[in-house]
């Protein structure tokens, strides 16, 4: 069995973890959807609707309801299809790749210090110096703290006309990190705590293009994710799958060290 793979099994059974006499502990890294759930500018909100709820004439409960979303908005996937022709839809991407090592990098002083701050190249060495080098098909996650302003639609998004993409304001990756990682690292995705893995200012989205081109994922929304090391823990994200979609809500659980 791979590591991967045990750490799905760990994660199914609730076992102590990896030859660990210790349980692994779960972190859940994902917003609840609800009519305060942050999407994109002009993307449709999430809609829930009651179709049945209470007692029935026979005497039992029954409950049931209606939803309808958008596919980038909360906590959610990028698939590669969203801005790589011809790449992976959501239900293509195979069900080994969505289980990963968490790479977390920690820019919570740069982010408070400037919201449009980029993730550098120097910025995935320094922590290299620190932690190694990033695993091969790991995914990276960028720290900005901007799960503080969660669900405030105008602080997370920056702006204080939000339906206006040409406003936002909030950190993100650089292009030339993207590049540097899709390129000379062998990751499966990117992830972040903001609205975007591109800056909120961008308008051309340089850094979905770079890592949807290499057929690897985004994660957008991240909740929780100052509970995470470093490095050692697994994530896992599990996106609705949409046949041909182009991304997706998605649960991501992170198993901790």
């Amino acid at each position: 069995m791979t590591g991967s793979l045990l750490a799905l099994s760990l994660v199914a059974t609730g076992l102590p973890g990896c030859g660990s006499t210790a349980p692994r502990q779960l972190v859940d890294l994902t917003y609840s959807f609800g009519e305060e759930t942050i999407y994109w500018p002009k993307n449709k909100a999430f809609t829930w609707e009651k179709t049945a709820w209470g007692q029935t004439s026979a005497g039992y409960w029954y409950s049931s309801a209606v939803f309808a979303t958008s596919e980038h908005g909360g906590t959610h996937m990028d698939a590669p299809l969203h801005f790589g022709e011809s790449r992976r839809a959501v239900d293509q991407i195979p069900v080994e790749e969505l289980m990963a090592s968490a790479v977390v990098i920690d820019l919570r002083p740069q982010c408070q210090a400037n919201p449009d701050y980029e993730l550098t190249v120097e910025d995935l060495r320094a922590w290299e110096a620190a932690h190694g080098r990033i695993a091969d098909q790991a995914v990276v996650f960028m720290l900005t703290g901007w799960g503080r302003h969660w669900p405030n639609r105008t602080a997370y998004l920056g702006s204080a006309t939000p339906d206006d993409a040409s406003t936002l304001h909030f950190p993100g990756f650089s292009a030339k990190a993207a590049e540097f990682l899709v390129k000379e690292r062998a990751i499966r995705g990117v992830g972040i705590d903001t609205a975007s893995i591109d800056p909120g200012r961008s308008s051309d989205f340089p850094v979905h293009r770079i890592v949807n081109g290499a057929n690897a994922y985004g994660l957008e929304n991240v909740a929780s994710l100052d509970r995470l090391p470093p490095k050692g823990a697994t994530v896992l994200a599990l996106p609705m799958k949409i046949k041909g979609g182009t991304g997706a809500p998605v649960r991501i659980v992170a198993l901790l060290p």
